[in-house]
């Protein structure tokens, strides 16, 4: 990972994909919202002054050079729909989806987090990407082989030819859970994955690990883990955990970088 500041805004990227994928995850420096959403708060769904998120936003177009209308969002529910998208889509809001997908250069797609587990991929044999938002419902719901089954559908793309990043999430040390979302995230695994732990009687999930497994369990062929945790580091990212829901939420962007 590499961490890189332009304009008072700070982000991780990726580097494995090298020049053909633009990664940005970027974090909750440098925006303009006040108080517990401090400071670059991109969701319009937390109680956020509507300008303050509208400067973040125009804030992050600066900073990596594109326009709005470049941008593609989608409402996310945790759930495991997924849309391919182009520019026909610039500037849209895409309900009820939880991965986009492209393979147009010059489209932004970005997500928002506060907890839940980033995903990326990049086909470069086909030049095509796609960017899913996986909390634990997702995670269970199959968000991840959803996305990968959608990129094979659109674009021919094979599993072992894709690079997966497991993005910033909570960490087991602070996802405390309940049988429940214990047995829907286990059902998605083969037996043998440990991302439960034990301590002083209550189960831990490692969700970003579970991620992983899923990835692996697919078949996909490169899998790298950010190593980046939410809920205890909040100076960086926001935490709908820690912060017990009074927080904001930080974006995620994927861009195919045009080849030649």
């Amino acid at each position: 990972m590499r961490r890189q500041e332009r304009n008072g805004l700070a982000w991780y990227s990726f580097e494995s994909p090298g020049h053909s994928l633009c990664t940005a995850l970027l974090t909750r420096q440098g925006g303009v919202s006040q108080g517990a959403l401090t400071s670059l708060n991109l969701g319009s769904t937390v109680g956020d002054d509507p300008a303050a998120v509208a400067e973040n936003h125009r804030r992050v177009c600066r900073t990596f050079g594109i326009a709005r209308d470049q941008i593609v969002s989608p409402h996310q529910v945790h759930g495991c729909h997924v849309a391919p998208v182009g520019h026909a889509e610039g500037g849209t809001i895409i309900p009820a989806t939880d991965a986009l997908l492209t393979n147009e250069p010059g489209i932004a797609l970005l997500l928002r987090f506060a907890d839940c587990t980033p995903v990326l991929f990049y086909d470069p044999v086909h030049h095509a990407a796609a960017l899913a938002h996986a909390g634990w419902r997702g995670a269970a719901a199959g968000i991840v082989t959803e996305t990968i089954r959608a990129l094979e559908e659109a674009f021919g793309s094979r599993p072992e030819e894709l690079w997966a990043g497991v993005g910033p999430a909570i960490g087991p040390e602070h996802y405390a859970v309940g049988g429940e979302v214990i047995a829907a995230i286990q059902a998605t695994l083969p037996g043998e994955v440990k991302i439960i732990e034990q301590r002083a009687g209550q189960h831990y999930l490692d969700l970003p690990g579970a991620v992983a497994a899923q990835l692996q369990a697919a078949g996909v062929g490169m899998i790298e883990q950010s190593g980046l945790y939410t809920a205890g580091h909040t100076d960086e990212w926001y935490s709908h955990r820690a912060e017990k829901g009074n927080t904001g939420r930080f974006g995620v962007l994927v861009m195919l970088i045009a080849n030649g």
